[in-house]
């Protein structure tokens, strides 16, 4: 055979036994992993988030169980820790099984990306472009939310919003703005400006009376965001919350590198027998 047309011949075949396999999520084969995947496009941010879930062991054998329920911002990196980490959460620590959504952007790069705009607060010179944390938030609450726990059996008393960073400024704009939304909220090593002002003002009114608000600081965080941290600290601590504010040191912890280690010692503190 003319060797052009066998190699012409080879490749059609390849392609078509490739065609013919069925569509496969890599994230399949990951059993810490498995859950669910759907992208939102969010007309409150008007921009578009990749949703990842992580279901707990054993969910489809418990049809009537509801499980308490973990978003995750920056789910792009955290998503893919955290949510494999907690199954030996349940293992070693015995903490209880928990859906864990991620939200993610798909990808690290702006303008896709854009937790500079999503969770920071802004502060007084912002551009009104880019102040849209009040935007991001509604889409937590009135979009994904309910999509989210319309698909999944969560238990929305128990529902949990953890950030790191930029993501627990999030947490604390959240906890301000809508104090009644999330049972307990982690903010790991947040960060403090631009847009501090709000985290010295009046908390909106909750009506529960269980709110949780937990702070983990790495021992060897940055300083300037160590001292903000103590000072916000002293601040409240002679004020009246509508949430229990707690406090977690991890020990050598850094500001990127211990997210998985503020995780499980928030977790440990929230469902502590």
């Amino acid at each position: 055979m003319n060797p052009a047309i066998y190699a012409a011949a080879l490749f059609a075949a390849l392609v078509s036994a490739a065609s013919a396999r069925p569509a496969v999520t890599p994230l399949d084969h990951l059993p810490a992993l498995t859950g669910d995947y759907f992208p939102v496009r969010s007309r409150e941010a008007g921009h578009d988030y990749h949703i990842y879930v992580r279901l707990p062991q054993g969910y489809a054998k418990e049809p009537q169980r509801r499980y308490p329920i973990v978003y995750l911002l920056d789910g792009d990196s955290l998503f893919p820790i955290i949510a494999a980490n907690h199954i030996f959460l349940t293992i070693d620590d015995e903490m209880p099984e928990a859906i864990v959504v991620g939200i993610a952007y798909g990808s690290f790069e702006k303008p896709i990306n854009r937790r500079h705009i999503d969770f920071m607060p802004p502060g007084p010179n912002a551009n009104p472009a880019e102040a849209r944390v009040g935007d991001f938030h509604r889409f937590l609450e009135r979009e994904l939310i309910p999509a989210v726990e319309r698909r999944y059996r969560a238990d929305a008393s128990k529902r949990i919003l953890f950030g790191q960073s930029r993501g627990g400024a999030l947490v604390l704009y959240s906890a301000f703005r809508r104090p009644d939304l999330f049972w307990a909220r982690i903010a790991s090593n947040p960060s403090w400006v631009p847009g501090e002002d709000i985290f010295y003002g009046a908390a909106s009114p909750a009506s529960r009376k269980d709110l949780r608000l937990i702070i983990a600081t790495g021992t060897r965080e940055y300083p300037d965001r160590q001292v903000a941290a103590s000072r916000w600290f002293e601040f409240w601590g002679k004020r009246k919350a509508p949430w229990k504010i707690e406090q977690l040191a991890i020990e050598g912890g850094t500001h990127s590198a211990d997210s998985a280690n503020a995780y499980r010692a928030a977790l440990r503190r929230l469902f502590e027998k």
